[in-house]
């Protein structure tokens, strides 16, 4: 006979269950329900994929390869990093937008993340600010008006002056259309008054190659992309695009001290997460990455090469990336920019 003290109630099976095993079992049930919070909290659990929008060699690569190793090891998990150029870093936007939205995927892009959407001939495969959540905006970066040492010319002035001379003969290589290199390019353009052949490629990388090789004239590329050479000897730097000098690299006038009036342009990178990715995942990669560029060391890496550490929180990059992505695309809208 049951003790009146022992309540007991069916199982699954109809089988009837002691009062307190009932007990357990609600515990249990309780513990499951609540497996999908707590397992966000233990993440990273495995590696961590971070697509890389460009080419290796270029202003994104070289920001998420300078805090990758610190990442790996306050995060325990090894850092992935895949570079899946093309588009102007649209096929790998693309590529994260569509990942699943569990914190082992990101997306290091630059700010032709903001201007290439608008040169799509056709609608984009995705909305860049509806399907992708900004992490934290890694670098600002100036670029440099760089030049192959064959060409006549030592000032922007000069090289204005030839530009004038050789209409339509000087070639400049960018990074992709409506990467921050091409725009650059055609503010100098409109600005300038001078006719020069644009030759995109498919990142930074790649551009600059081609112009060590001297197959293309002159560049406004990333400052951490060609500043080695530059100290070289094998490019010349003639200026930055910056309002005010870089505080990295003071020896460079600005655009606008080298005769260029109102030419400003200013580079970055930051990370991206697919829309739906747990918040606090988003909070946790901001604020170690952050950490990371605040640092002395990683501050000291970069400066030297033309890249100022920003470290934003996930509602500041947001703000600035939607003031960027209609800044830009007006101004291609206004000139008329188009993808190839």
């Amino acid at each position: 006979m049951q003790s009146p003290h022992v309540k007991s109630s069916l199982g699954a099976a109809g089988v009837r269950v002691p009062g307190p095993l009932c007990v357990a079992i609600a515990a249990a049930l309780v513990c499951a329900c609540s497996a999908g919070p707590a397992s966000s909290q233990a993440w990273p659990a495995k590696p961590v994929r971070i697509v890389i929008a460009f080419p290796p060699g270029g202003i994104v690569d070289f920001a998420i390869r300078a805090i990758a190793p610190g990442l790996s090891d306050v995060l325990r998990q090894p850092m992935v990093l895949e570079n899946r150029g093309g588009a102007s870093g649209m096929i790998a936007s693309e590529l994260v937008a569509k990942a699943p939205p569990d914190g082992y995927t990101f997306l290091a892009h630059s700010n032709a993340s903001s201007s290439a959407p608008h040169t799509q001939q056709a609608a984009p495969a995705i909305d860049m600010q509806r399907d992708l959540l900004p992490v934290t905006q890694f670098i600002d970066s100036p670029n440099i008006l760089v030049v192959i040492p064959s060409l006549p010319v030592k000032s922007v002035k000069e090289l204005v002056s030839l530009a004038t001379r050789r209409k339509g003969e000087i070639t400049v290589a960018s990074a992709g259309v409506g990467s921050g290199t091409h725009l650059s390019a055609e503010l100098f353009k409109s600005l300038a008054h001078v006719d020069l052949i644009h030759i995109a490629y498919k990142g930074g990388g790649p551009a600059v190659s081609d112009l060590l090789g001297g197959h293309v004239a002159m560049m406004f590329s990333t400052m951490p992309s060609v500043m080695q050479q530059i100290r070289a000897g094998r490019l010349r730097a003639l200026a930055v695009t910056s309002a005010k000098r870089f505080s990295g690299t003071p020896e460079y006038p600005t655009m606008i001290e080298a005769g260029v009036p109102g030419f400003e342009f200013s580079g970055w990178s930051g990370m991206f997460a697919p829309t739906g990715t747990p918040r606090e995942i988003v909070n946790r990669m901001s604020d170690e990455a952050s950490k990371l560029l605040r640092s002395p060391g990683i501050r000291e890496k970069l400066l030297p090469q033309g890249a100022e550490p920003v470290g934003s929180t996930p509602e500041e990059f947001a703000a600035f990336y939607k003031s960027e992505y209609s800044r830009w695309g007006k101004l291609v809208r206004q000139n008329g920019i188009k993808g190839e």
